[in-house]
């Protein structure tokens, strides 16, 4: 994607109800130094008005192909080749429809069209609608021809529905909109990581778990992204939001996170274990809450399987296979026989002793280590720490 400070943003805006969204959207984008010329279909007006998006866009609106003052001077081609992005947000079924079967019956999908410009869409609607094999079928077609598909999120819709549809929030597409152009070093290849704890239930309301936040994570995810990649994310219980464009799975205990991830680790270029996995478990759950007995509570606990051991040992389809170490002593000596005996191609290591780093932090350091080199990263955001390990996995590939 391109960084689109200062550039030129065509927003189309489609009938559903997501539009009364475009208000903030467009005053978010001019505040990110973007330009912005505002579209609507005939529908659209009928949830926002054209006055609103002229008084927060600062330009007239445009929703006829057949004006005469602006097509005089060819206005839908003059709207082409003026922008460097165009946003169909929020993109409704029908208009995806039209988009894929090349339909242009109203300024909005003539321009689409006619454009050089790079195309993004922000689906929202019900989320039986979005399920639907056609609409499907549609977005697989725009995605084939390089259209930017952005979302569509999940939650609660206006109609009262729970699941996929909900159209991005308007941060979301501005971060989008405004993120940074990086070589796609991992187009092709698909990269699995795993993030967040695991909790290991006790009984039906406790569980063993730790501090992570899944952040480390999830910045890996989107720097696969960024540079490419089809992403799955298996994630343990955590409170942030996934990066759109992720494989989401989700998962609670160790065992769950074996699975999964024997799973999907074959089909992986690589696989890259992020996640804090509790090293034991109960021994039994009880299936009623356990009442206070005493001074002393005894429990029993097995060994964990080793996930990324696991992983890094497959006979077949092994992919290239980095471990996290997150140490509070001796952290080179404990990553380097990790990476011994674990069998691992790479390992990240990182002293969460420090203050302000490792779990629940917004910052890190690592030092990553291969067979006979290693490489040290120094504090910096979780963002930028990421990119830079997904830039070193990718000379691996």
């Amino acid at each position: 994607m391109t960084n689109l400070t200062n550039k030129k943003i065509v927003l189309g805006i489609t009938g559903g109800i997501a539009a009364y969204k475009c208000a903030e959207l467009v005053r978010r984008l001019k505040e990110a130094g973007c330009e912005v010329k505002v579209v609507m279909s005939e529908s659209a007006k009928h949830f926002i008005t054209p006055l609103t998006m002229q008084a927060v866009s600062g330009e007239m609106v445009s929703d006829s192909l057949l004006d005469p003052s602006a097509e005089a001077a060819m206005g839908h081609i003059e709207f082409a080749k003026w922008a460097d992005l165009i946003l169909v947000a929020p993109a409704t079924s029908n208009t995806i429809a039209k988009m894929a079967a090349g339909i242009a019956d109203d300024l909005l999908t003539t321009l689409l069209l006619a454009t050089p410009a790079k195309v993004a869409i922000a689906p929202a609607m019900n989320q039986q609608m979005y399920a639907h094999p056609a609409t499907q079928a549609n977005l697989a077609t725009l995605k084939a021809r390089d259209v930017l598909i952005w979302g569509p999120g999940k939650g609660e819709q206006a109609c009262g529905d729970v699941g996929a549809g909900r159209m991005l929030e308007p941060h979301e597409l501005v971060a989008l909109c405004t993120a940074t152009d990086q070589p796609q070093l991992l187009a092709g290849k698909t990269i699995t990581i795993t993030a967040g704890p695991t909790r290991e239930p006790l009984d039906p309301v406790r569980f063993i778990s730790n501090h992570s936040s899944g952040k480390m994570g999830f910045a890996l995810a989107e720097a696969a992204l960024k540079l490419g990649a089809h992403v799955n994310l298996i994630s343990g219980p955590v409170t942030i939001k996934a990066p759109v464009g992720v494989n989401l799975i989700n998962i609670e205990s160790a065992e769950q996170l074996l699975n999964e991830s024997l799973t999907y680790a074959p089909l992986s270029d690589a696989f890259i274990g992020c996640a804090a996995v509790a090293d034991y478990r109960a021994a039994n759950v009880a299936t009623q809450k356990m009442k206070k007995q005493g001074d002393e509570l005894t429990l029993t606990l097995v060994k964990n399987p080793d996930v990324i051991a696991a992983v890094a040992n497959l006979t077949q389809n092994r992919p290239y296979t980095v471990g996290f170490a997150a140490e509070t002593q001796n952290v080179e000596s404990y990553a380097k026989g990790k990476l011994k005996n674990k069998n691992l191609d790479m390992i990240c290591a990182n002293d969460v002793s420090q203050s302000g780093l490792g779990f629940n932090s917004d910052h890190n350091a690592l030092t990553l280590y291969w067979q006979n080199e290693q490489l040290a990263l120094a504090v910096n955001s979780k963002t930028r720490i990421a990119l830079e390990v997904i830039k070193q996995l990718a000379k691996q590939l």
